[in-house]
């Protein structure tokens, strides 16, 4: 039999006990990380400051090697979520696939130039060496092409030397001399301006000449259907999790912290453009501002990039972006 103190002992472990259970009982998201990318700041601050238990569910973050590597982990269901591309998303669901949107970022990307260079305006792009991330049906190519070709009557694709790579690539062959321009992503336009580098046109300027209303959110944390049926009350708490990781940030100097050394800034100018452009990209409008605007884009790159890059359908798919009850 065990003795009073015996008994005494074993009952103050009970409320341990307890929480010990009620924490391993939280449901896990599993969101996959790129190196360097911007998901692990976020993700830092929310396991920093407890914003997964105080919302109901555990953050796990599963490191990936790239964007392949994500898209693949994601389909294969190694990982709950991936920040994704809107237009990607819609293909997936006008497919058959029950997938839901939930808006990450607005910043995008932008066409860099050197300091002095003769290059000011579109026009000037012509017979010059370009180099462009992501590919031939990247969206902001897309949108670069099409702006060229309303704007100032050019086809960059053959009045241009283009040569499509990695963006750390062909951003060092920026800094080279070896490019006369480059269309990146927005970290790494971030991380050539304190070297003197300008932005000749971003991306957010073009989409609004398209139509847009405001800065879009392209990019998101994506879900399927499956998992938002199975984790749905997890997946409103990430939601909230992740917006108030973002106000932290917005709002809370300290908080950048955290998030300093995973940034790979090695001076303050590179520190400040970057936290600069992550606060500038919060989504802050409503799901159906989004929708709306998102529509108008999509419907622009189904006319300039085809079925390749959007699949069959035509609209973005209903339900897509998600509102805390798995509909948008």
């Amino acid at each position: 039999m065990l003795s009073r103190r015996g008994v005494l002992a074993t009952a103050a472990l009970w409320p341990l006990a307890g929480s010990v259970t009620a924490a391993a009982a939280a449901p896990a998201i599993r969101v996959g990380s790129l190196p360097f990318g911007t998901v692990a700041w976020e993700a830092a601050v929310i396991k920093a400051r407890g914003l997964d238990a105080a919302n109901g569910f555990t953050l796990d973050v599963v490191k990936l090697a790239g964007n392949d590597a994500a898209r693949i982990a994601f389909l294969g269901g190694q990982v709950d979520t991936i920040v994704g591309d809107l237009l990607w998303a819609g293909r997936l669901g006008n497919e058959g696939r029950a997938m839901r949107f939930i808006p990450y970022s607005t910043t995008e990307g932008s066409l860099m130039v050197p300091a002095g260079s003769a290059i000011t305006g579109l026009k000037d792009l012509v017979g010059k060496r370009l180099g462009v991330a992501g590919g031939p049906l990247d969206k902001n190519w897309l949108l670069l092409k099409a702006q060229a070709k309303d704007a100032a009557g050019i086809d960059l694709e053959s009045q241009a030397q283009v040569a499509y790579g990695a963006p750390p690539l062909l951003a060092l062959k920026l800094e080279q001399g070896e490019l006369d321009a480059a269309l990146l992503y927005w970290t790494y336009c971030a991380r050539l301006e304190p070297k003197g580098f300008t932005r000749l046109i971003g991306s957010d300027d073009i989409m609004r000449a398209f139509g847009a209303t405001g800065s879009i959110a392209l990019i998101g944390y994506l879900f399927e259907g499956a998992t938002v049926s199975d984790k749905a009350e997890a997946i409103a708490g990430f939601a909230r999790a992740a917006r108030t990781a973002k106000e932290m940030l917005a709002n809370d100097p300290t908080t950048w912290d955290v998030v300093r050394p995973l940034m790979s800034a090695e001076d303050e100018p590179t520190f400040a453009a970057l936290k600069r452009d992550f606060l500038a990209g919060i989504p802050r409008r409503p799901l159906a501002t989004e929708r709306a605007d998102g529509e108008r884009l999509f419907g622009v790159l189904a006319r300039l990039g085809g079925e390749r890059l959007v699949g069959a359908g035509k609209t973005l798919p209903a339900g897509l972006y998600f509102d805390g009850a798995g509909n948008g």
